[in-house]
Parts: C-alpha cells; sequence; structure tokens
C-alpha cells in the first residue's frame, strides 16, 4: 500500500508539474502575442502584469527586484512595489478551506470575529484582521493552496533552464545563475514553513530580553491558532515604511 501510495503521489506530483509548466507557457505566450497586437505598454509594466499571471514563484522574484534597488533600474524598482502586498487575493472561499483544514476546527471555534477581505496578499500569503475567541486582536497569515507544488516546479524548471543558458552560453557560468536559483528555491520553501517563522519570532523576542532592549519589539504568536500554513500573531497598528 504505501508503495502504491508513493508511487500515486509522484504522478500526481508530475501531471501538475507538466500542467504548471504548460500554464507558464501559455502565460508567456499570451504575453508575447499582445506585444505583437500593439499592447506595448512600458517593460517594466508588462513584465510586472507577466510576473502577476505567472503567479507565486515569479512575484516572489517580483519583490526581489523591488527590494533591490542598488542591483535593479527604478522603473523596475518601483513598478515591481506593487507585487509587495498588492497582488490579486484569493477568495476567501478557498482560504477559509485551508484555515480549517489546518486548524482542524471551524473557523468561529477559534475567532469572535475574521474579516474576509485581506489586509494584505502576496506571493505565498494573504493576511487577515481578527480577533480570538478569548478577546485579543491578532493578524493571521494564511498560506495559499498549492504553493510549494507550484515553487518546486516553477524553480525547477526556471534551474534547468539557467543550466541550458549556461552550457550554450559559457560566459554566463561564471554568473553562477543556477547557483543562485538554487539558492533562491531554498530560501522560497523555507518562508512556507511556519513553523520556522514563528520559531524566529521567539528567538528575537529571547534576544530582546537578554539583551535588555526595550526599543524594539515582535508580535505574540498565538500557537494554539497557528500551524505550518496558518501563523497568527498579536496585530500591531502603525504604518509601513
Amino acid at each position: 500500500m504505501a508503495t502504491d501510495s508513493s508511487r500515486f503521489s509522484r504522478v500526481s506530483a508530475g501531471i501538475k508539474g507538466a500542467l504548471r509548466i504548460g500554464q507558464t507557457v501559455r502565460v508567456l505566450a499570451q504575453t508575447g502575442a499582445d506585444w505583437l497586437m500593439g499592447d506595448r505598454a512600458p517593460a517594466p509594466i508588462v513584465l510586472r502584469k507577466t510576473f502577476e499571471r505567472l503567479g507565486t514563484t515569479y512575484i516572489k522574484l517580483g519583490q526581489f527586484i523591488a527590494s533591490s534597488p542598488s542591483v535593479f533600474p527604478d522603473e523596475y524598482v518601483e513598478e515591481f512595489q506593487l507585487c509587495l502586498d498588492k497582488t490579486t487575493p484569493v477568495p476567501f472561499y478557498t482560504m477559509k478551506k485551508v484555515l480549517e483544514k489546518e486548524l482542524g476546527k471551524s473557523l468561529n471555534a477559534v475567532f469572535a470575529e475574521f474579516d474576509p477581505v485581506p489586509l494584505a496578499s502576496a506571493s505565498i500569503a494573504q493576511v487577515y484582521a481578527a480577533k480570538l475567541v478569548t478577546g485579543e486582536d491578532v493578524v493571521v497569515k494564511v498560506q495559499k493552496p498549492g504553493v510549494e507544488d507550484i515553487l518546486l516546479t516553477d524553480l525547477n524548471f526556471l534551474y534547468v533552464g539557467a543550466k541550458v543558458l549556461e552550457y550554450f552560453v559559457p560566459n554566463l557560468s561564471m554568473a553562477s545563475l543556477s547557483a543562485i536559483v538554487d539558492e533562491i528555491q531554498k530560501g522560497m520553501l523555507a518562508e512556507c514553513d511556519f513553523y520556522q517563522e514563528a520559531q524566529n519570532i521567539e528567538d528575537f523576542h529571547t534576544f530582546l530580553t537578554e539583551t535588555g532592549n526595550a526599543q524594539a519589539t515582535a508580535p505574540k504568536v498565538y500557537k494554539q491558532a497557528s500551524t505550518m500554513r496558518v501563523l497568527t500573531m498579536e496585530r500591531f497598528y502603525g504604518v509601513p515604511f
């Protein structure tokens, strides 16, 4: 049975991967067709919209562009700011299923209030405002469904592409393009582990306490409402930089 289950998982993953690659090719083909038909918006806008249509992995790469003003031209950095927290959200009924499956109970059993309109929507997760049944105001970070599979497929596709480019353009191997993609993959997959994110917050709290630093803080994590794909934290009110 275990062997059959493992084989089924591999076949399922292979089918999903093939479908994802097909989707990527279709989006790129559509972008090219729009360009040829005369829909020629400025290059940064075309690239940002293409990344958003391609989804999770490419939005994450867009966030990297937005956060690297010393590497990319200003017009690209400015345009890709829209990838930081303003991507098209997944409908709430889909995210609610993720929440209830992860928590193992209905939303009403954990939260007294839950705003279905997300505060932010980025590449890997959406963030919602809520109130626990115990009365605390919180924000709930919920991972979008299928994110890990999409990341693995996309980044393996990019890794193979980088290797092919390095083979045909030897000078590119000096830039370690495939190694960079490999490091990006490790970093992105680590972001899918909300247990690790919660632990990082706890470690930061410990550091602040041990150093007697009262000028910085971090939100409290509510472990009873957190899982690998759901992270519930104390809500802070402020303004973004």
